[in-house]
């Protein structure tokens, strides 16, 4: 049964991921400008990403005021509840910039520091996944109703499909590059799709066999790690028994992890 707290959570996770979404999705001006840089000049950060984490805070604030708060364009409030919002209302800027469809909005709420809710919605695809910490993943979409998420039986290596991503820093992404570039002849093929959570519950959604990346941020990751591990499958960090963290993240079906973790740790990820 779940934690009535935790549905709670779910509920305002779904409807503040979905209402930054729709704004993004209708209120995106034809002549969208660049308000600032990142980690570097080709890492942006729009008009559109600070209206979004706005909404998103702003209705945290209103439901939920003890709450504390980690948005990725700045928000960050300490709280007196023992929840944390972990949010990154736009996944995806430079595809979002470009008017490609892969980008969402994350949200995920975290009780004493663990992930117990998390929604990311996706509107340009269509659909929005979600999970509640021991009551699996979920996704809404094309098809009828809601739809739980069960990850890809695991292939062997050589035949699994891998996601992965690419830092904006120049030497840290020459060096992600090397690692792909010896990672390709020994898995099916690899993908860059540009937004971590998309990424994290497409291996939920078994449209992924693993996931990968170097350089992540709590808000890319928190709420698409939930859905993929409560889908059955297993995320990490540079080690088996680690979080997912800013050194490395992966995410894959349990019989593709460890030799893909294994291939990761040879060629330096």
């Amino acid at each position: 049964m779940t934690d009535p707290l935790h549905a709670e959570l779910l509920e305002l996770a779904r409807e503040a991921a979905r209402r930054a979404g729709e704004l993004l999705r209708d209120g995106r001006p034809a002549d969208l400008a660049v308000a600032a840089t990142k980690s570097s000049s080709v890492d942006v950060v729009t008009e559109m990403d600070l209206a979004a984490e706005k909404l998103i805070t702003g209705l945290i604030a209103e439901r939920r005021p003890e709450d504390g708060v980690l948005g990725e364009e700045g928000a960050s409030t300490t709280g007196s509840s023992g929840v944390r919002w972990v949010v990154d209302p736009l996944d995806g800027t430079v595809n979002y910039l470009y008017g490609l469809p892969t980008w969402a909005v994350s949200v995920a709420a975290e009780q004493d520091g663990v992930a117990v809710a998390g929604a990311v919605f996706a509107p340009m695809r269509g659909e929005e996944y979600h999970a509640v910490l021991g009551g699996g993943a979920w996704a809404t979409g094309a098809w009828e109703g809601e739809r739980r998420l069960a990850c890809r039986p695991s292939p062997p290596l050589d035949q699994a499909l891998v996601s992965t991503g690419f830092n904006y820093v120049a030497d840290v992404r020459a060096q992600q590059a090397e690692v792909a570039r010896r990672l390709i002849p020994l898995v099916r093929d690899i993908r860059r799709g540009g937004s971590a959570a998309i990424d994290l519950c497409d291996v939920a959604a078994g449209r992924l066999d693993g996931y990968y990346e170097r350089g992540l941020h709590p808000w890319d990751v928190a709420a698409g790690a939930l859905i993929a591990r409560e889908s059955g499958a297993l995320t990490t960090g540079r080690r088996p028994d680690s979080r997912p963290s800013a050194d490395l993240t992966v995410a894959a079906s349990p019989g593709v992890l460890k030799p893909l973790l294994g291939l990761l740790e040879e060629f330096g990820a």
